[in-house]
C-alpha cells in the first residue's frame, strides 16, 4: 500500500509555514490521542501516522529532503553522503522521476541515463542490485539487513512536571522477549506535541540491522489555574473592587507554589494584565524563562451592610451628577 503524502496527513499545503504545520499537528494529535480514544486501533494508527509526518516536516532539513525525494529521502540521503556509485556514472537519486517513492509515472523501468550512464534499460531486478550495493544488502530484492522501525509512545504530563522536568518509566520488549523497564527523562520546557527521542529502544532490526528509536510523544494536561502560550503563563487573580478602584497590593500564585506581591495601579480595569518577568515556563534547552501574566478579575462585594449600601448609593449619585 502506498504511503500517504505527509502534507495530506497534516492537512496543510506544501507552502505551509512552520507555525501552520505545528498548529495542524497539535490539533490532530489532540483529536487522535490514544488517551482520548481508548481501544481504538484506527485512532492509534492515525496518531502514529501524524507523528511521523510532523517529525519530517517540522525539521527544516528533513522537509527539504522530503520535498525533493519523497518517502525514501532518508535512504537516499544516506546513500548520497556515502558517495556510492553505480555503473559508469555517480549515483544521482534526483534522476528518478519524482525521486524514489514519489514518482507519478508508475513505470518499472528506467534507462541508465537516469543513473548517469549510457542508454541501457534498467529494470527492477537491476535496481534492486544497485540498492544492495548502496544500502549494504538491503535493496528492493528482499532486504536481509534493515534498521528497526521507530516506535511512538504517548505520554501525558502535567504543567508542574513540565516546569521542573520529570521522568517516565517505560516498558519495552527486547529481542529476547523479556520485558524491560527503562527510565526516560522529559526535559523542562517541553511543549504539547514534543517528541523525546530514546536512541536504539524502538523496533528490532532485521538481519542484524540496528534497532529503531523510541519516541515519547508528549501531551500536556490542562491546568485548572494556569494557561500556557509558548513559554508564557497566564493566571486570573481575583481582586476586590475597592482595590481595583483605589489601587493596592494583591498576591499572585506561581507554578512553583509560591505567591508574589503585585501592586495594582488605581482604577485598574477588569481583564487588565500585569506582566511578571521571568516567572513563566523554562525555555527548552536554555536557562531562560518566559513571563507570567496576572489577569485582573474584579470581585463585587456581597452581604452589604446598610452603611455600605448608603455609600454605594452616594457614589452612584455623584457619578450621575458628573
Amino acid at each position: 500500500m502506498a504511503r500517504r503524502d505527509y502534507y495530506d496527513i497534516l492537512g496543510v499545503p506544501r507552502t505551509a509555514t512552520e507555525k501552520e504545520i505545528r498548529q495542524a499537528y497539535r490539533k490532530l494529535a489532540r483529536t487522535y490521542h490514544p488517551d482520548l480514544n481508548p481501544n481504538d486501533k484506527a485512532a492509534e494508527t492515525k496518531f502514529k501516522e501524524i507523528g511521523q509526518a510532523y517529525e519530517a516536516l517540522s525539521d527544516a532539513e528533513k522537509r527539504k529532503l522530503y520535498d525533493r525525494w519523497g518517502h525514501d529521502f532518508e535512504k537516499i540521503e544516506q546513500a548520497r553522503k556515502a558517495g556510492a556509485t553505480a555503473g559508469a556514472g555517480g549515483f544521482d537519486p534526483t534522476g528518478f522521476p519524482g525521486g524514489f517513492g514519489g514518482g507519478s509515472s508508475g513505470s518499472s523501468r528506467w534507462t541508465a541515463t537516469d543513473f548517469g550512464g549510457g542508454g541501457t534499460a534498467v529494470d527492477d531486478e537491476m535496481l534492486g542490485s544497485i540498492f544492495d550495493q548502496i544500502m549494504g544488502g538491503a535493496g528492493r530484492r528482499g532486504a536481509t539487513r534493515a534498521r528497526g522501525e521507530d516506535v511512538d509512545h504517548p505520554t501525558t504530563v502535567t504543567l508542574e512536571e513540565v516546569f521542573g522536568g520529570t521522568m517516565r518509566r517505560i516498558q519495552i520488549a527486547p529481542p529476547d522477549g523479556t520485558p524491560q523497564v527503562i527510565e526516560v527523562k522529559i526535559p523542562a520546557g517541553v511543549t504539547d506535541g514534543s517528541r523525546v527521542r530514546v536512541a536504539g529502544k524502538g523496533g528490532t532490526g532485521r538481519g542484524g540491522g540496528p534497532a529503531g528509536d523510541l519516541y515519547l510523544v508528549v501531551s500536556l494536561k490542562p491546568h485548572p489555574r494556569f494557561t500556557r502560550d509558548g513559554d508564557d503563563l497566564t493566571t486570573v487573580v481575583d481582586v476586590p473592587i475597592t482595590t481595583a478602584v483605589l489601587g493596592g497590593e494583591v498576591l499572585v500564585p506561581t507554578l512553583k507554589g509560591t505567591r508574589l506581591a503585585l501592586r495594582l495601579a488605581p482604577e485598574t480595569q477588569n481583564g487588565q494584565r500585569y506582566r511578571l518577568a521571568g516567572q513563566g515556563m523554562p525555555k527548552l534547552g536554555s536557562d531562560g524563562r518566559g513571563d507570567l501574566y496576572a489577569e485582573v478579575r474584579g470581585v463585587l462585594p456581597t452581604g452589604l451592610s446598610d452603611r455600605e449600601r448608603e455609600l454605594f448609593a452616594e457614589l452612584a449619585s455623584l457619578r450621575d451628577a458628573s
